[in-house]
């Protein structure tokens, strides 16, 4: 028996790969729900394109963990520290990289366990993956509240990227388990960051 491959909001031909056993809900453990709670992300089982809810919440992870950095940046500032706020880029990447390593490391077993539970490859429910390649797609983007339009531009890039899955994101899907469902996500997360750069560069040279 054979089940066609899902993936969130993608527009490629279905691949057939072998389909997996479905773990009876009765069977399922704490850590299986956990699991898939952190697999869906609380967005992953909305019937209408999965993948562009899970890019949105990476969107109001990137914006939270921004506005948290501020803030905790000017508190330092207020309570005598040598900050100044050159410095701040440098503080809210590090917390960025922090986030998508973590992210990373934890979405793959989590998407390696829900899709065992779910039996399909890659399914289209599981969006840890958007929410890591949504973040990296922010990682060179200066933070400026102000500019509105970095985030629907990091927002669009993204999901451009993932749905057209370019040379070699669509390879990665290959790895397999947990650490194919991230990684190709994870890179189509790159080349949006590179357009966002470039984005953002042109902005400050003509505008």
């Amino acid at each position: 028996m054979t089940k066609p491959k899902e993936s969130s909001d993608s527009l490629a031909h279905p691949v057939v790969e072998p389909a997996h056993i479905v773990v009876p809900e009765r069977r399922r453990s704490a850590g299986d729900y956990l699991a898939l709670a952190l697999a869906t992300c609380g967005v992953g089982l909305i019937p209408v394109a999965p993948g562009t809810w899970g890019s949105g919440v990476g969107v109001a992870a990137y914006l939270g963990l921004g506005h948290l950095s501020e803030r905790v940046f000017d508190y330092g500032v207020r309570r005598g520290l040598d900050l100044s706020p050159q410095q701040f880029p440098a503080v809210l990447t590090t917390v960025l990289l922090l986030a998508i390593l973590l992210v990373a490391l934890v979405g793959t077993w989590a998407a390696t366990r829900a899709e065992k539970l779910l039996g399909k490859k890659d399914p289209g429910a599981v969006v840890v993956d958007e929410v890591a390649g949504q973040l990296i797609a922010f990682l060179f983007v200066p933070w400026q509240t102000t500019w509105t339009w970095t985030v629907v531009a990091g927002f669009v890039a993204f999901r451009v990227f993932d749905i057209w899955k370019p040379y070699p994101v669509r390879r990665l899907e290959g790895l397999g388990g947990g650490l194919g469902i991230m990684a190709d996500d994870m890179l189509a997360g790159f080349y949006a960051a590179a357009t966002m750069s470039l984005l953002v560069t042109l902005h400050l040279l003509y505008y």
